[in-house]
Parts: C-alpha cells; structure tokens; sequence
C-alpha cells in the first residue's frame, strides 16, 4: 500500500460491500493509434473513451475550431493539459476563459470552447450525456454496466448554482500533505498533479485498489506502464496473470476495482497524469482542504458526517 510519507496514508477505510461479481479487465487507449470518431471541416479531431459513468472526450484541435454542445443536459467539466494554450469558454452570453493548466466547470445548456492555438483539450460527460456513449472507441464494454462498480448518483448542485468556473493549476500550488491538486464537480472529480522529470523511482511504488468504482488514468506527457493485479476469486475461471500495460501518452487506461494497481512513469522527459473518477471520492473529500472547490460543490451529509 501507500508508504509512510504518501498523504494517502490517512485516508478513511472504506465500507463498501464485498462482491463476488467478476472482475473487469484493465483497458489501456493510446489515442493516437486509433482512429478519431470525430474530424472536424477544420480539421480538430476528436477521440472518445468511456468509463462506466462517464465519457472522456480528447481533442487535438485546431486554433479557432469552435467545439459546441447544443442542448447539453448536465454541466461537463474541461481539462486543459498543457500551459501556453487558453480555452475560452461561451455558455449563452456569459465568456470566460482558462489560461495553462486547469480545470473549469460548464453549466448543462449551449456552450462553445475553443483554443487559441492547435493544443489539446479534454471534455468530461457524465454517462447521462446518451448521445456521445455510441461513440466511444469501448461502447461495447458496457452493453451492460459492470456489476463491480457504483453506479453515478450526482453530488449536490453548487451552492450559487450554474456558472461558468474556472481552476488554474498555477493559482493552486501544490502543498506538503495534501495529495495532488483536487477539483470537484457534482458528477467528477479531477485529480491534476505537477509534471515531473525522469522516471519513478522504482522504489517508491503505491500499489493500491478500489472497492467499487473506476479509476481513469489520463496520462498527457510521457511514457508509463499500468502494473495492474487481478485478486483472485473462488472462481479459478476468473483469475487473470498481472498485467504491465505500456502506454505512450496521450493515452487514457480505465482501471477497474478492485484490482490492486500503481502506475510507473519511464524514460526521460516531463511525465504528467491526471487521474479522473466519477462520482467524486469520498475518501478525498472527507479530508479537510484536500478538494480546492469544496466550498462551491458541497459532499453529501453522508461524507461531510464521516460515514
């Protein structure tokens, strides 16, 4: 598990019941192998990946390539990778924008973003957004849903209800104790660390597992191999050798529960990972000043009581 120093050392135990149900088999995305679902006349290309509540939307887009959601019925959450790009972002006649690194949050309705120069940008939809869930390169995984994982009941609205918001990675350094850089929407939770240089320490792994939801590993910059073990079942049927996924970025790996799992950074270079859950953790919301936005997108009581 965690080592001594990792703040994920302290966190809750969780409740959840045991389940007999099979276990789900790792799946690991390199995008830029596959082809795009979706090319735009001005060329942006667009590849989707699903999890069990979710739709993650890749784009590499042109400068200036409007990217529209007309009628969107739940707001969706923009993830912007890289620094030296800004995402502007239209819902109705409000404008904002997202400068670097960052998170921002758009309220269901007609909304546009576009990018300033030819950059990537991620889209996140809950799984209640139907019409993009054909279109996801692993559709036919979830015919049916996984028995294994929780299915997405919505955290509550935010307090001064639907706005356009936006989190700048670097007005939110990351701080000594606190794990990573944490946001939170009703339906996400983006977890956005620093990039680091070279490869992990192979001596310093966080082998670790889930109970019952999905953890999506969006790797943006670097190479990484996902060491993914399988626990065994009384179903000698269901047993499954470990798994060491290499993937070049950008790639998405969608890790099910409960398999014990960790992530290595390899090779030189700059290396970031976003990792993206949905519902968000109660685990990571239950420790204080861990999710920046708390005081926007308020936990249930069940969290906020320490259940």
């Amino acid at each position: 598990m965690y080592s001594s120093t990792d703040p994920r050392a302290s966190l809750p135990t969780s409740t959840a019941a045991r389940s007999d149900e099979p276990v789900a088999a790792l799946a690991t995305f390199e995008l830029l192998t596959l082809p795009p679902a979706e090319v735009s006349a001005r060329g942006s290309r667009t590849w989707y990946v699903r999890g069990q509540n979710f739709v993650l939307a890749f784009t590499r887009a042109v400068a200036g390539d409007p990217l529209r959601r007309a009628g969107q019925p739940h707001e969706y959450v923009i993830v912007s990778p890289q620094d030296g790009q800004t995402v502007a972002i239209e819902h109705g006649t409000a404008t904002d924008s997202l400068r670097d690194k960052g998170v921002a949050i758009v309220p269901g309705g007609d909304s546009t973003v576009t990018l300033d120069t030819d950059a990537d940008v991620v889209r996140l939809f809950d799984v209640r957004t139907t019409d993009l869930l054909p279109m996801c390169h692993n559709a036919d995984s979830y015919q049916k849903p996984h028995p294994r994982v929780a299915l997405l009941e919505p955290w509550p609205d935010p307090v001064d209800g639907p706005r356009i918001r936006t989190y700048r990675n670097a007005d939110h350094p990351v701080e000594e104790g606190r794990f990573g850089r944490i946001f939170r929407s009703s339906a996400f939770m983006v977890n956005f660390g620093d990039a680091r240089p070279g490869p992990r320490n192979p001596n310093r792994m966080s082998p670790h597992h889930h109970d019952d939801f999905e953890q999506c590993s969006l790797t943006v910059a670097g190479d990484y191999v996902h060491h993914v073990r399988t626990p065994w079942t009384a179903k000698l049927s269901q047993w499954r050798d470990d798994e060491h996924a290499e993937v070049a970025s950008p790639a998405v790996a969608i890790i099910p529960p409960p398999t014990v799992h960790t992530s290595q950074a390899m090779g030189e270079g700059e290396h970031l990972l976003i990792d993206i859950f949905s519902p968000p953790r109660w685990d990571f919301s239950a420790k204080p000043g861990w999710v920046l936005n708390a005081d926007e997108y308020p936990a249930p009581e069940t969290v906020t009581a320490g259940v």
